[in-house]
C-alpha cells in the first residue's frame, strides 16, 4: 500500500503515490465536513482546521481529529461519519478495546485531558486525566498500554474496570521528554519504537527500555508535525511547518529523500495509509 493520508485545514483526503496526475500523486479520495449530511450542523464547522488522520480496521476507516473541537470515526467507503464526538482543540485520537476511544484535548478551556469515549456514546466523555497540552494518543496492543503525550512528559496508562460500564484509565507511569513541546507521536512499525517530536528536535522512544535517543534522520529538525515511516519500504514522510506558520505547503520524504510542494495547501499530518 502506497497511499498517503493526509490533513490539515477543512479536507483529509489520500494521495496514491504510485500513480501521477498532472505531475503531483493523484488524489483518490476526499473528505470535508461540510459535505456529510450526517453530521449535525453544529459538528461541521469543527473540522476545519483538521490535525490528525489515523488508517484503522486495516485502512477501511480513517479517524480524524481537528482543532475546531472534534473527532470523527470515518467509513473510507461511503465517507460516513460513524462516530463523532466534541474534543475541546483535539490533537489526536486512538481506538480502543471494547468499542472504545481516547482523545486528547490540548488548549481546553475546560482543561487540557486525555477523554474516554464509548462509540455508542459519543456525547458521554466516560472519563478524563489531566494532560497539559495533549498531544498524542497511542494505543500498544501488545503491552496493553496507552501512551499519551504532554506538553513536558509521556503519560503511561492502563485499562481499568474495562468490563463494565464504568471504565477508567490508571496512570502508572510518567516519563520526562528530553525537552518540552511535545508534538507528534507515533509507533515505528513492528519494533518497540516510537518517533517523537518536540519543539527543535526530533525522537525515538524504546518502549521496553523507556529510554530516548535522536532521531537517526530527524534529530535537529525543528517544528514536525507528524513522521511516519512505511513498514515495508522504510520510506520516512513528515511535515515541517513553513517559517512563522503552523501549517506547510510541503510533505518532505526521506529514504529516499523527496519533496512535494502542494502549492496553496495547508499540510499539518501525513500517515501511510497502514495500520500499525
Amino acid at each position: 500500500m502506497h497511499e498517503l493520508i493526509v490533513c490539515g485545514w477543512d479536507e483529509v483526503f489520500i494521495l496514491d503515490m504510485s500513480r501521477e496526475e498532472h505531475g503531483l500523486p493523484m488524489k483518490t479520495w476526499s473528505w470535508q465536513s461540510a459535505d456529510r449530511q450526517e453530521l449535525p450542523d453544529s459538528m461541521k464547522s469543527k473540522f476545519r482546521t483538521t490535525d490528525e488522520c489515523k488508517a484503522v480496521d486495516h485502512g477501511h476507516r480513517i479517524l480524524v481529529t481537528s482543532s475546531g473541537g472534534g473527532v470523527a470515526l470515518i467509513e473510507r467507503a461511503t465517507g460516513e461519519v460513524v462516530f463523532c464526538a466534541a474534543v475541546p482543540n483535539a490533537h489526536s485520537a486512538e481506538l480502543l478495546p471494547g468499542n472504545r476511544l481516547a482523545a486528547a484535548a490540548s488548549h481546553a478551556r475546560d482543561g487540557d485531558r486525555l477523554m474516554l469515549f464509548d462509540l455508542s456514546a459519543p456525547d458521554r466523555e466516560l472519563y478524563s486525566d489531566d494532560l497539559p497540552w495533549g498531544h498524542g494518543v497511542v494505543w500498544d496492543e501488545i503491552r496493553q498500554i496507552l501512551w499519551a503525550l504532554a506538553d513536558e512528559d509521556i503519560r503511561v496508562y492502563q485499562l481499568v474496570d474495562w468490563d463494565t460500564n464504568e471504565p477508567s484509565l490508571s496512570r502508572v507511569d510518567t516519563i520526562q521528554l528530553p525537552e518540552g513541546s511535545g508534538h507528534d507521536m507515533y509507533p515505528v512499525a513492528d519494533s518497540s519504537l516510537l518517533s517523537i517530536s518536540t519543539e527543535k528536535h526530533c525522537w525515538l522512544f524504546d518502549r521496553d527500555c523507556r529510554e530516548f535517543k535522536p532521531h537517526p534522520v530527524l534529530a535537529d529538525e525543528a517544528d514536525v508535525k507528524s513522521i511516519a515511516e512505511h513498514p515495508e519500504t522504510g520510506q520516512l514522510v513528515y511535515v515541517r511547518a513553513d517559517r512563522n506558520e503552523w501549517w506547510s505547503e510541503t510533505i518532505r520524504f526521506e529514504n529516499p529523500a523527496r519533496d512535494l510542494h502542494l502549492p496553496g495547501e495547508h499540510l499539518y499530518k501525513a500517515r501511510w495509509n497502514v495500520c500499525n
